[in-house]
């Protein structure tokens, strides 16, 4: 089935300062738009921006006469499934073609990825069209695991394989489902993401987090997601990256959820080339490299600065 959406605005907050878990407010740029410089493959952690969303962020601005008003979003997210075919249908671009590649809760965007030279001609509120294919999804031969948000196209591509009764997918981080933040209680995961924290320092290094690119597969080991993300030590969620990291409490890179089932039947098998560009041939990822949080680069600055105010004052 089809649908489709618009080309998202960015979205700015009553006041434009963020306070960060540190303490410090910044202004950046966050959600929403067309992202020129960041697209599935590209590093995820330590920019200047907040909740980036790489390549278009859709949202339908239809309002429905029957129902609830923004029952045509809620379509767009529900019905869009990471590795659909998206086409642009309106202005410059019309006939350029491109690819789903998640969905963001609480703003309630769906991203596709385009080629570079397709993002620099695009326009706010240009509609792209999708062609919706993976809700209802079952893996028949495995029936303790429960598909969504996931096309026939990216199962068929990610390089999953059966193995004593067991299904092995290949994912490049393993994540402690402790570390996750925002998005938990909600009571779906059909239509948004969970955050990976990445406050703690130590986790981060242990887990190789500082190394998480747009794009990239990861297994949350003790989560359930098939009502909502719970904490289920027996359970495992495995998904993908799909916006960048956040120096809010409680936030960071956000992952939609793919595939979620009891560790007994759904193993991650650790691959660093398991990322949404690689596997679906859209381009080269960038080489996973670690790098510092936002708050870790400014910490130097801060002193700084608090120091030449201390001279100041003495």
């Amino acid at each position: 089935m089809s649908v489709a959406g618009q080309i998202a605005h960015p979205v700015a907050r009553a006041a434009p300062h963020r306070v960060g878990h540190d303490g410090v407010p910044r202004v950046l740029p966050g959600t929403g738009g067309i992202v020129l410089n960041r697209r599935i493959g590209d590093l995820c952690v330590g920019m200047a921006g907040d909740h980036i969303e790489p390549g278009v962020s859709l949202h339908n601005n239809g309002r429905e006469v029957i129902g609830p008003r923004d029952g045509p979003n809620n379509a767009l997210l529900t019905y869009a499934s990471v590795g659909n075919h998206a086409r642009v249908i309106s202005g410059p671009c019309t006939g350029k073609t491109g690819v789903v590649t998640g969905k963001h809760g609480g703003v309630n965007h769906v991203m596709v990825d385009f080629p570079t030279e397709v993002l620099m001609r695009l326009q706010i509120g240009d509609r792209v069209q999708i062609v919706s294919h993976g809700m209802g999804l079952r893996l028949l031969d495995h029936p303790r695991i429960t598909a969504m948000n996931c096309s026939p196209r990216l199962i068929r591509r990610w390089g999953l394989v059966e193995r004593d009764g067991q299904l092995h997918a290949p994912v490049t981080h393993l994540v402690p489902a402790r570390v996750m933040g925002s998005g938990l209680g909600k009571n779906t995961a059909w239509r948004g993401d969970t955050d990976i924290q990445l406050v703690d320092r130590e986790t981060r290094r242990r887990y190789r987090l500082g190394s998480l690119r747009f794009g990239d597969m990861v297994a949350i080991i003790g989560t359930d997601t098939r009502y909502g993300t719970s904490a289920q030590t027996p359970r495992i969620t495995i998904g993908v990256i799909v916006h960048g990291d956040s120096t809010v409490s409680g936030h960071g890179p956000g992952v939609t959820a793919l595939l979620t089932g009891p560790l007994t039947h759904l193993r991650p098998r650790l691959d660093p080339n398991a990322n949404l560009a690689e596997i679906l041939g859209v381009r080269r990822a960038q080489p996973p490299r670690e790098q510092a949080t936002l708050p870790e680069r400014d910490r130097p600055r801060l002193a700084r600065s608090r120091q030449a105010i201390t001279s100041d004052v003495t």
